[in-house]
């Protein structure tokens, strides 16, 4: 049976998306194809939240993580889609499983800020992972 993919999509893909991606990987070890997306990059990741995300032991950088452009292609070859925030740029293509986590943006905040937004995601993707082993 091939990996579930995975795709996490919001504007920047320097925040929420990237935090989304890098504990799917770290808590599914390696259960599931994981990429990130934006629909308008930024240039780097977002510094409060890879101090954040340091903190329970995940380095984004090590991890070559970076902002990356969202591709049609990536959307259509995703089990599932889980958009951030990216509204009606998100592209849509039948048989992918669709779901929006409405989250605090974490751009121009503080670590503090940003803690409570991290460990939200990861709540989720702990769910999403059980959710992923049922289907």
């Amino acid at each position: 049976m091939p990996k579930p993919e995975v795709l996490f999509v919001c504007v920047h893909n320097a925040g929420r998306s990237q935090m989304a991606a890098a504990f799917l990987i770290h808590h599914s070890k390696g259960a599931v194809s994981v990429r990130s997306a934006g629909t308008a990059p930024a240039d780097s990741i977002n510094p409060a939240v890879i101090e954040a995300m340091q903190e329970k032991g995940i380095d984004l950088l090590a991890m070559g993580a970076k902002p990356k452009i969202l591709e049609s292609e990536i959307v259509k070859g995703s089990d599932y889609v889980i958009t951030m925030g990216c509204g009606d740029e998100c592209p849509f293509f039948p048989g992918v499983s669709y779901l929006d986590w409405a989250l605090e943006d974490p751009a121009g905040k503080g670590v503090e800020s940003v803690r409570p937004i991290r460990d939200e995601i990861e709540s989720r993707v702990l769910a999403l992972i059980e959710q992923i082993a049922k289907s």
